[in-house]
């Protein structure tokens, strides 16, 4: 029989996408508040992946990564997730369908073996957690590298994302080292 332990912490990211690249570094301040300093920040992509947020957020639609400096444990991630959504509420403006987002924001974490994000969605591969906030291993590290599952979102699997995740995951492989080592 296993007895239940805390896991190790893991090191979170927010995935940004907007219309309005000045919006983009606003709203890295306020999720500064939530979970701390920002560490790393992937280059501002062009988001090619489907029409699905146009309408609500407009055309020309922009994809960042940012993440923290601060390890936090797993079990954090439905309260992120609710952060998460009173700042999409708080840059939301009104349009002729009522009041549109301008910024998505889906955070996750990475640990040495996957990539998890939150989502307010079920689907067949999601795990309640609490508070209508669902888990997804969207992508796993074997071979020295990342790789998608067939429900992986698509820009999760763009070379630059998959660069950009490679790289968190050695900071935080890094990190644990130091706190390891460290005593802590």
């Amino acid at each position: 029989m296993g007895i239940p332990k805390e896991p190790k912490p893991a090191k979170y990211f927010a995935a940004l996408l907007s219309a309005e690249r000045d919006l983009l570094s606003a709203v890295e301040g306020a999720l500064t508040v939530i979970l701390g300093t920002i560490d790393a920040r992937s280059e501002i992509l062009a988001w090619t992946v489907s029409k699905f947020y146009e309408k609500e957020m407009g055309p020309g639609l922009l994809r960042r990564f940012v993440s923290f400096e601060s390890l936090a444990s797993p079990g954090k991630l439905t309260d992120i997730k609710l952060a998460t959504q009173q700042i999409e509420e708080k840059y939301r403006r009104a349009t002729e369908n009522g009041l549109g987002r301008r910024v998505n924001l889906d955070p996750g974490y990475v640990e040495s073996g996957k990539v998890v994000l939150a989502s307010t969605k079920n689907a067949s591969h999601r795990v309640y957690l609490h508070s209508g906030v669902y888990a997804e291993a969207t992508l796993q590290f074997y071979d020295g590298e990342f790789h998608g599952y067939p429900y992986s979102y698509p820009d999760y699997l763009w070379p630059e994302t998959m660069a950009f995740l490679t790289s968190l995951r050695a900071l935080y492989l890094d990190q644990l080292r130091r706190s390891s080592s460290a005593g802590m």
